[in-house]
């Protein structure tokens, strides 16, 4: 689906589209090179930062290149098998990220409510375990939608109503009641997510609950600033992916669906490098370094 009819729109369309996806690759670039680089930075909490930023880059980039080619050449086309591997990637990379944010919530809570067994829980060897399993998982449940989705006969049209390859629209293709096995994992996908947002909201009722209790208004100022961006990118990622999946569908039209996919796809990626820097010291300061750096050594 195009963003628009004329050559024109669909130029700044474009052109609206390589910002955005220049501004998510030069922000997760930078986070993610200074967690490389700066050995200060090799903790659990950039650990899995760093895998976020990757993760982010992957979802980006698997839809909004061939939206923007697509606009710049005038076409809507895309292959059977390239549809199937956005489905694949983009569930990959969002099912994952969701895990990894999972996993950060309880970084968060044993750091704040356990700080004195931290580093005997959350070592080296548990967060590459912990970070295998959520990537690991995120494989597998991407594979299933796929191999479930792309089994279904579909033969209503071979026009899918989004500006890239999306589950629920491709299910509107469906000639046969079997996409109901299809509808059936992604409730059992629901409830896991569910699952996974229930813990999130235990751990940081339990994490709040111990920051009220320090007296220190500089260590509340502290814990608050590590887990406050956490919570802003679950929010925002939780919230433009239950609108998109769990929205009546007497509230679905073409234009509402772009603009969501639009929010859950394209918005949190480009954002999550911003809401993570603004509150965050020791970032900030490496992120400056690097940019000095780049600046030295191109004059």
């Amino acid at each position: 689906m195009a963003f628009a009819d004329t050559w024109e729109l669909q130029l700044l369309h474009f052109a609206f589209f390589l910002d955005i996806y220049l501004a998510a690759l030069l922000a997760n670039g930078l986070i993610s090179t200074a967690i490389a680089c700066n050995h200060r930075l090799h903790t659990p909490m950039y650990f899995f930062l760093l895998s976020l930023s990757l993760l982010d880059l992957g979802t980006i980039s698997t839809t909004v290149p061939k939206s923007m080619a697509n606009s710049l050449w005038d076409t809507r086309a895309i292959s059977y098998s390239g549809c199937a591997a956005q489905v694949f990637l983009l569930a990959f990379f969002l099912s994952t990220e969701y895990s990894v944010l999972t996993i950060m919530a309880y970084d968060r809570f044993i750091a704040i409510c356990k700080p004195l067994h931290y580093k005997t829980i959350m070592g080296s060897r548990a967060c590459v375990k912990m970070a295998a399993a959520a990537w690991s998982s995120g494989f597998l449940h991407a594979l299933l939608h796929t191999g479930n989705t792309f089994s279904i006969p579909l033969c209503q049209s071979n026009a899918v109503e989004q500006f890239f390859c999306e589950i629920p629209q491709i299910l509107k293709l469906s000639c046969s009641d079997s996409y109901l096995r299809e509808l059936g994992v992604l409730v059992v996908s629901v409830c896991l997510g569910f699952g996974c947002f229930v813990f999130i909201v235990v751990s940081y009722v339990q994490i709040f609950t111990a920051v009220l209790r320090i007296p220190s208004e500089q260590g509340r100022h502290k814990a608050f600033s590590m887990c406050l961006p956490h919570l802003a990118v679950v929010s925002l990622f939780v919230v433009t992916a239950m609108f998109v999946y769990l929205k009546p569908p007497s509230i679905s039209s073409p234009s509402l669906d772009l603009v969501a996919a639009v929010l859950y796809a394209v918005v949190p990626p480009t954002v999550n490098p911003l809401i993570y820097s603004m509150r965050n010291k020791e970032l900030k300061d490496t992120l400056k370094k690097l940019i000095q750096l780049v600046l030295f050594q191109q004059q």
